[in-house]
């Protein structure tokens, strides 16, 4: 069971509904076998609210298309709260545009991988990157979206 909270700092003209982030997450969720109880939050940025974000998180002064704040627990707090995202908007829009993607499969793309980092997945190394673009891929067929590293 997923709780997720979807808050948007930005005009809603081009970008996804709430449900839709939800059916995302949750195809995550699913393909990464995570079966317990689910909470996270998104947050649709602009470009500004996204440039400080990884600027002050990553050191990178430049906005990108999302930033994963895996939950950090104190030691024997079991809650189901894996995080949160933050999804630019901009960003996005532009990527899918220059990259000739579907605008609502890039959002997608965006989400699942997101996701996936909140859940431990990272693309640092070599091995990593390719397990988790596989893992992606696959989750992204289940929704009917095309290979997003073709």
């Amino acid at each position: 069971m997923l709780q997720l909270s979807v808050g948007y700092a930005v005009a809603r003209a081009g970008v996804p509904s709430s449900a839709s982030f939800r059916q995302w997450a949750e195809a995550a969720l699913r393909g990464a076998r995570r079966r317990k109880a689910t909470e996270l939050s998104i947050r649709i940025v602009d470009t500004d609210e996204g440039r400080a974000l990884n600027r002050d998180y990553r050191d990178k002064d430049y906005a990108t298309n999302v930033l994963s704040f895996p939950a950090e627990l104190p030691p024997g707090i079991d809650l189901p709260l894996i995080g949160d995202l933050a999804i630019c908007a901009p960003v996005v829009a532009r990527e899918a545009t220059e990259q000739g993607k579907r605008p609502r499969d890039h959002w997608a793309h965006m989400t699942v991988h997101g996701v996936l980092h909140l859940l431990g997945y990272d693309h640092i190394e070599d091995a990593e990157a390719e397990a988790m673009e596989a893992l992606e891929t696959r989750i992204l067929a289940g929704l009917g979206i095309s290979d997003p590293y073709a």
